[in-house]
């Protein structure tokens, strides 16, 4: 590597720690539910071995039933362990491997094209991405999964000129197994594909081969346990297209109406075709320029709002790489294409939020090597042209990416908070925060659960002993459509408060005598009840009322 590659290279990487630590622990807004639970677990294993479970040194952590897989939380204990348990404590690990990403993806990239400027601008784009910056900000495990697996490949590459890499590249990949649910079923049916797709040059170096498999396999042992058990299929139940609750009216719905004879309703209406319409449905709506360069996803906690995943002057870029890709017939061109088909294929069999930017994360390094590709050829075919073309059409591309880079971050550190602070479960902090400082005047805390999960937060802002909640005798948890609620711990409460849950009432007739404190959303207490504090999200509404029982 020459020295002035080496110094660009440096450049692009302290852009990148710039462009995910600044203002990390405002922004986004607040912790999620997920970023507290891995937290808190990781401080758990951390102070007592076990999880909150009291389970030592799980393979998977129920959590709140839907058991999240090991990588991400066991990486969370050194930040943890160092900055305590808070935001910078949780957000610093995605920061520190969201940064590495950036400097795999140069050598990927150059390994793949065999240039470094393509490595460069590779990096660079990873670096500057919508889709990459957000999801590498906050606790995801999507975003550890890419980082395994972009070293995986990169490892994958090598091991086409120097067999003993492709048995290197299988402890990265078996990792990122442990890391995110769509890694799951990517890295495995990745893998046979590219054996299959490159069997000729492969087996040639059988032994590497047969070693690669049983140090994967070896490392795949630990879960067969899991695999095997009834909890394997909880999280997938909770996002599956099979197991939408509307699927089979709809089909009968369409049955009844249906013009066909007997029994054709019945063979064009059922459950393998409206399944397999759904699934293409969802997996094309990835490749959509809408997802791609205009308003990306729908889900508001994954990503920006009116911004697509890639930026809009990726696009003819994009374009240009995919055709030279296969004009110049790159070595790894089917690598490629194999990566992207493949990482769709796991969120087009759920049911939510399509398309989905956190699950098809492990899609964003094909997307910005093969841009980069695009932009190297493209200012190759300047040279050969007119090479005085090359610098002002340089200039225009850098201000392009420059102003675009400005308008999305200027959407994500002015807008974004402002306008989604309610989806990231903003106001939680503020209210344990006071039931820290006042929770030695009452006998009993009840926290409404309309916004999920307060328990967690309790914990986590409470720095609560973990040995003492493991052995809480008091404590009560129940199990509802495959997810984990719990009801009480200690002194805390948390029912669903409001008209149709638990009625706040019946809670004071309970306990006569008692100093109650209640934490609810607007409209859950009486008018003439005086508001101890009111906690509104970003926007100004109401998100939380605290009040003492009367």
């Amino acid at each position: 590597m020459s020295k002035r590659i080496f110094a660009i290279l440096g450049l692009v990487l302290i852009l990148a720690f710039f462009l995910r630590f600044n203002k990390v622990t405002e922004i986004p807004p607040a912790l999620n539910w997920d970023e507290v639970s891995i937290a808190y677990n990781a401080y758990s294993i951390l102070n007592t071995g076990k999880d909150e479970w009291g389970v030592f040194l799980p393979i998977h952590f129920k959590a709140y039933g839907e058991y999240k897989l090991p990588a991400q939380i066991y990486a969370s204990i050194p930040g943890i362990a160092f900055f305590g348990l808070n935001e910078l404590g949780v957000r610093i690990t995605p920061v520190v491997y969201g940064t590495l990403t950036v400097l795999l993806m140069f050598f990927l990239g150059r390994a793949i094209f065999q240039s470094s400027l393509v490595g460069i601008f590779a990096a660079t784009l990873l670096a500057i991405s919508p889709w990459h910056i957000h999801l590498t900000r906050a606790s995801f495990e999507s975003s550890f999964a890419v980082f395994w697996l972009v070293l995986g490949v990169w490892l994958l590459i090598k091991g086409f000129s120097d067999r003993k890499w492709l048995v290197f590249s299988m402890v990265p990949f078996a990792v990122s197994v442990y890391t995110y649910n769509s890694a799951r079923v990517f890295t495995p049916l990745f893998l046979i594909a590219v054996l299959l797709i490159y069997r000729k040059i492969l087996l040639k170096s059988w032994r590497a081969i047969i070693l690669a498999i049983v140090v994967f396999g070896a490392l795949m042992l630990p879960l067969f346990p899991y695999f095997f058990s009834g909890d394997r299929d909880a999280r997938f139940k909770l996002v599956s297209i099979t197991d939408d609750p509307g699927l089979i009216p709809r089909i009968n719905e369409n049955r009844g109406n249906s013009q066909l004879p007997q029994p054709l309703p019945r063979l064009v209406h059922n459950k393998i075709s409206y399944t397999s319409f759904y699934f293409a449905e969802h997996y094309l709506a990835h490749f959509s320029p809408d997802f791609l360069f205009v308003s990306g996803a729908p889900h508001k906690q994954h990503h920006v709002q009116g911004v697509g995943e890639l930026y809009w002057f990726q696009a003819p870029f994009l374009l240009l790489g995919l055709y030279f890709l296969f004009k110049n017939k790159n070595r790894f061109r089917w690598l490629l294409i194999t990566w992207v088909l493949l990482a769709f294929l796991p969120v087009a069999v759920t049911n939510d939020s399509i398309p989905h930017a956190l699950r098809t994360l492990i899609a964003v390094p094909f997307y910005q090597m093969v841009t980069a590709y695009g932009i190297y050829v493209a200012f190759q075919l300047l040279r050969e042209k007119n090479s005085k073309l090359q610098l002002p059409a340089g200039v225009l591309l850098s201000v392009v990416a420059v102003v675009s880079v400005w308008l999305y971050l200027d959407n994500y550190y002015n807008v974004y908070p402002k306008l989604y602070s309610r989806d990231w479960q903003y106001g939680n902090k503020q209210v344990v925060g006071y039931i820290k400082n006042h929770q030695s005047e009452y006998d009993q805390i009840i926290f409404t659960r309309h916004f999920g999960e307060p328990h967690m937060f309790t914990l986590f802002y409470l720095r609560y002993d973990p040995v003492k909640f493991q052995n809480d005798s008091s404590l009560i948890r129940f199990e509802t459509f495959d997810w984990v609620r719990v009801l009480k711990f200690n002194k805390y409460y948390f029912p669903d408060l409001g008209d149709t849950g638990t009625k706040f009432a019946d809670i004071i007739a309970q306990n006569p005598g008692k100093r109650l404190l209640f934490i609810g959303k607007d409209g859950d207490f009486p008018n003439n009840w005086p508001r101890l504090e009111k906690i509104n999200f970003l926007n100004g509404d109401l998100a939380f009322e605290i009040v003492e029982a009367k």
